[in-house]
């Protein structure tokens, strides 16, 4: 009897201990989380709150103003069409990314290229170029681009193609739809899948565009809504290039420029209402990331790899 009660001590020991260490660990992450979320919990607490306040000390509670921040931002300073010009910007430059990065990273892996090496070595020498240096050449591609003239005639049709960037969606958009960074991981996946699966594909005569999507992307799902979260917050963050290619800031802006217009003017500082603007600006990449959380972790591992 004595040796089983001695022989249960160490086990019941063992427990103890690892459930003290993992309380520990949990507190440690909840204290950790909410230093983290210090931030955005004033942000939310500011933008309920008159102007006046917000410089006090005594923040503490929602604000007398409520909601009336956000629907001043939404109506009076064109919040609402940032937003929704935001969203088709970072949704148009998501798709396309991991659209031409799956056409792209495909013919790099599956098919017989000519200076396929010279290809995959520009492509990480695009790398090394950051944006600001290639964002004078874009400027100057989409302003030529407003005075570009092909006009082709046969006996058949006349085509006549004139495209116009500056002040444009397909302007704020299109420079950004590729992205070597997707293409390389996506290369790298692609070289992970069996073999057997392509010779299969090949010997039961099935065309590229069915193996993309009946092989390629079945076995990529996780992949692929990793780089569509991933582009989709980097489009949706975007403020240099919108800045520059749109004149039109009231009716063609997106929101970060609009919410650098709310800057204090003439003295009089709109705290609440930059505050209700930013947390607006928060909503749509963090409901995404909390979706996609998995994928995205997975895909910034990868790529840190």
């Amino acid at each position: 009897m004595a040796s089983e009660r001695q022989s249960s001590l160490p086990g019941l020991t063992q427990f103890e201990q690892r459930f003290g260490s993992q309380l520990r660990l949990h507190l440690t992450l909840v204290v950790a989380l909410f230093v983290l979320s210090l931030p955005i919990i004033f942000a939310l607490l500011m933008s309920t709150q008159p102007a006046f306040r917000i410089v006090q000390t005594s923040l503490v509670g929602v604000g007398a103003d409520g909601l009336s921040n956000y629907v001043e931002a939404l109506t009076v300073h064109n919040f609402d069409t940032y937003l929704i010009n935001s969203f088709v910007m970072a949704l148009a430059i998501g798709i396309g990314k991991v659209g031409i990065s799956l056409l792209a990273a495909m013919a790099l892996v599956y098919y017989s290229l000519p200076f396929k090496r010279l290809i995959l070595l520009l492509i990480l020498f695009t790398l090394a170029l950051p944006v600001p240096v290639r964002i004078v050449p874009m400027y100057e591609l989409m302003v030529a681009g407003n005075d570009w003239q092909l006009v082709f005639d046969t006996s058949f049709y006349r085509l006549a193609f004139d495209p116009k960037f500056v002040n444009t969606r397909p302007g704020l958009i299109l420079p950004y739809m590729a992205s070597a960074t997707s293409i390389l991981l996506l290369r790298q996946h692609f070289k992970s899948i069996s073999d057997s699966l392509v010779e299969q594909a090949k010997l039961d005569g099935v065309g590229p565009i069915r193996f993309l999507l009946s092989v390629v992307v079945p076995m990529s799902k996780s992949m692929i809504a990793g780089l569509f979260a991933i582009a989709f917050i980097w489009g949706w963050n975007q403020y240099l290039w919108p800045l520059l290619i749109i004149n039109d800031q009231r009716t063609k802006g997106v929101i970060q420029p609009g919410l650098a217009q709310l800057s204090p003017q003439a003295g009089k500082p709109l705290w609440g209402v930059i505050m209700a603007g930013a947390v607006m600006t928060l909503v749509v990449p963090l409901v995404l990331m909390i979706i996609l959380r998995n994928p995205m972790l997975k895909t910034i591992s990868m790529q840190q790899k």
